[in-house]
């Protein structure tokens, strides 16, 4: 499991944990498991601790043997879920790196475990060109990153054990960016209340309205608000490095009024970062991109291509 790293952990006021779980079990393109070391190599810790933040890098949940696919994101689910809620109890914001996105069936679990204990509503944006809320009767892939919201809002046919895994409120879900829609799938969530804004309602009437809505429901509740950051989101030509690639994402300027709005509401306590996949990456462009997104959520509004030419270019 994770190393147990409490007693080294820096003492600060706000404090970030950050938490790899290199898998690409739940994909059917290898490759994403190298993530969270490509995350590292380009400068995570690094930017948000030039931020201000006292960054504890806690290593990668170890499940100490090569399993199954199904066994693999099971067993990683157990470890995500039990880290992810420490790193809440001490205080501090976790920050998952994957990883496909089979990984937030365990760092969202552990999210709401913690947020049902006390007692706050948890709000989960879903920043994502997928809805991944198919089950096991409507994938028409099979393949279990497509199903990761679905389970976490407690579709049967997965099993769950109450120490580790609570449930999310669909009605508390939005999906920002979907584009890549399975008819079943579609349906269910229609049907579960999960909000969904595509790239059409997008590209209509832009993406700061809904957005805006959706935090001024998380400020009413007092809610806690997790981002699950799928690079896929982002329009292929910024951001190739993905197995999933959907044309027609988002920009750099609407991805960064996401996250300058996420960060101005000051409701953001817990984020993962999936999906990215260095093998399918160009000069590293998707994971400077990610950094680059993930500093701007946590308050770094330099231009992008102050720190990244390649992508100031891309941008404009």
């Amino acid at each position: 499991m994770l190393h147990d790293l409490r007693l080294r952990r820096p003492f600060a006021g706000n404090r970030i944990d950050l938490i790899g779980v290199p898998s690409d079990a739940g994909a059917s393109c290898r490759g994403a498991a190298l993530g969270p070391d490509d995350l590292r190599t380009a400068g995570l810790a690094e930017r948000l601790s030039g931020l201000g933040f006292a960054v504890a890098d806690l290593g990668d949940i170890d499940i100490g043997a090569r399993l199954p696919p199904a066994a693999e994101i099971d067993a990683l689910a157990v470890g995500t879920s039990a880290a992810g809620y420490l790193s809440l109890e001490s205080g501090a914001r976790p920050v998952f790196l994957g990883g496909d996105h089979s990984i937030s069936m365990g760092s969202v679990a552990g999210v709401a475990r913690y947020c049902r204990d006390v007692g706050r509503p948890l709000f989960v944006l879903w920043f994502d060109a997928h809805g991944d809320y198919n089950t096991w009767q409507t994938t028409e892939t099979g393949n279990i990153h497509g199903m990761a919201l679905a389970r976490l809002c407690g579709e049967p046919g997965f099993r769950n054990a109450a120490d580790w895994f609570a449930p999310v409120d669909p009605a508390n879900v939005m999906i920002l960016g979907a584009r890549a829609l399975d008819c079943e799938e579609a349906q269910l969530l229609d049907e579960r209340g999960v909000q969904v804004v595509d790239m059409d309602a997008i590209r209509i009437a832009g993406v700061a309205t809904p957005l805006r809505h959706f935090i001024e429901r998380v400020e009413a509740a007092n809610g806690h608000l997790h981002l699950s950051l799928d690079v896929d989101a982002m329009d292929p030509s910024l951001a190739p490095g993905v197995g999933t690639t959907v044309a027609g994402g988002l920009t750099l300027e609407e991805a960064h009024t996401v996250m300058t709005m996420l960060h101005r509401s000051g409701r953001l306590a817990s984020l993962d970062l999936v999906e990215l996949n260095p093998l399918l990456d160009r000069l590293g462009r998707s994971a400077e991109l990610m950094v680059d997104l993930t500093a701007r959520l946590f308050g770094d509004y330099s231009e992008v291509a102050a720190h990244h030419p390649a992508l100031g270019h891309q941008a404009a």
